[in-house]
């Protein structure tokens, strides 16, 4: 009987929608939440602290596999912005705008996918592609970061008892960039490598700053109205992003630094020394920070799970990236201690991440193929919604 209804699905793709049509018209910028996944899988898998040569295969099978992902994607979001003309429509909804901050993140999966990938192979144009890259991802980037939260700020209406994590998906964009500028530094030599390390320091206190005051607001909001419902649950990991993405980022601009500003900064002597030493303590403050909300996340999925269960939708993929900026943390801890506890840590939570992947990975295809994700809901209920409060404060359970 399973086997007629999985032939039945294979055979009428998008049946769960009314038209084809539809299937643009729900193309959500959540979609590339499972890009920003599937390129931190691909990292994960070729900086395993165990590693070996297969690993270095599949990982490059699977960033291969993320730039299809994320072109074919952002194919899609341009036919139905093009088509629909909705932008204004979604940045104006204040659970539609946030994702919109997984755009360039996305693309900066894509760029560590090049980067770790390729450097062992010494491609002579693969250094120029990715400093490229990453200034383009800046140009998404710091929009995002600075107006997105301003229009939050003075367009969008939000009750406090509907307010969740994906706030923090446009404002830890520059968190990403800092770090991703960092292993794109490490390509170059001279200026353009100090330039892009300063740059990327600046990115890494903007980034931090705003994400801390968010994440402060937000543990007050589930301290007064409790944990989020179960359609959302996976939302409680995404604080651990900018936590964990913070500390591995400044662990690598520190050594950088340390590599860099002796030579081309001999006026301000042990400065590299000093960022080293401040990247290796703000890492390890960061990542314990980190720890806690990591426990947090997993006792409040687990606690949604026994009283009921939990639906799967695109959410799903806030498992994924933050989980996989704390193993980073942790392997590049080790990285630079030596500690045997922080190598066998990221070990057994990149495995986790990775088997994560894979079930999160097999379940958006099944349900994206029979269109159930899909559906465009979010557009219709703000429209047929008369109320602009309470349209604006409706949860959006989809994405």
């Amino acid at each position: 009987m399973r086997l007629d209804m999985i032939k039945s699905h294979i055979h009428r793709p998008m049946h769960k929608l009314e038209t084809r049509k539809d299937a643009i018209r729900g193309f959500s910028p959540a979609w590339f939440t499972a890009s920003m996944g599937t390129g931190m899988v691909c990292v994960l898998l070729h900086e395993f602290p165990y590693s070996c040569q297969p690993l270095r295969y599949i990982s490059m099978g699977v960033g291969l596999f993320n730039l299809v992902m994320f072109l074919a994607f952002l194919a899609l979001f341009t036919w139905r912005m093009v088509q629909y003309r909705d932008l204004n429509v979604i940045l104006l909804h204040p659970q539609l705008s946030m994702p919109l901050g997984a755009i360039p993140m996305a693309l900066a999966t894509v760029i560590s996918s090049i980067v770790v990938t390729l450097t062992p192979y010494n491609t002579l144009w693969m250094p120029t592609l990715a400093l490229v890259l990453w200034c383009i991802h800046l140009c998404l980037a710091i929009p995002m970061f600075l107006f997105i939260p301003f229009v939050a700020i003075s367009h969008q209406r939000h009750k406090f008892e509907l307010v969740n994590a994906t706030l923090l998906l446009p404002v830890v964009t520059t968190v990403v960039a800092s770090s991703v500028g960092a292993s794109v530094a490490a390509l170059f030599e001279g200026t353009t490598a100090v330039a892009v390390v300063l740059i990327s320091y600046m990115l890494w206190a903007m980034g931090l700053g705003i994400s801390l005051m968010i994440i402060t607001f937000y543990v007050i909001r589930l301290m007064l109205h409790k944990l989020p419902p179960s359609e959302i649950i996976a939302s409680t990991f995404l604080p651990l992003g900018p936590l964990g993405q913070s500390s591995y980022g400044i662990q690598l601009l520190g050594t950088q630094a340390r590599r860099l500003l002796p030579e081309l900064l001999p006026q301000i002597e042990f400065l590299g020394d000093f960022l080293y030493c401040m990247g290796l303590f703000l890492g390890l403050a960061l990542w314990a920070l980190a720890i806690w909300w990591f426990t947090h996340a997993l006792c409040s999925v687990i606690y949604r799970r026994i009283h009921g269960p939990v639906p799967f939708n695109l959410g799903w993929w806030a498992f994924i990236f933050p989980a996989g900026t704390f193993s980073l943390s942790s392997n590049e801890l080790w990285i630079i201690t030596g500690f045997t506890f922080f190598r066998v840590l990221a070990s057994v939570v990149s495995t986790g991440i990775i088997l994560m992947w894979i079930f999160v990975l097999a379940n958006t295809i099944r349900y994206g193929w029979t269109g159930e994700l899909l559906k465009p809901i979010n557009i219709s209920r703000l429209e047929l919604q008369k109320d602009p409060e309470t349209a604006a404060s409706t949860p959006i359970v989809q994405v």
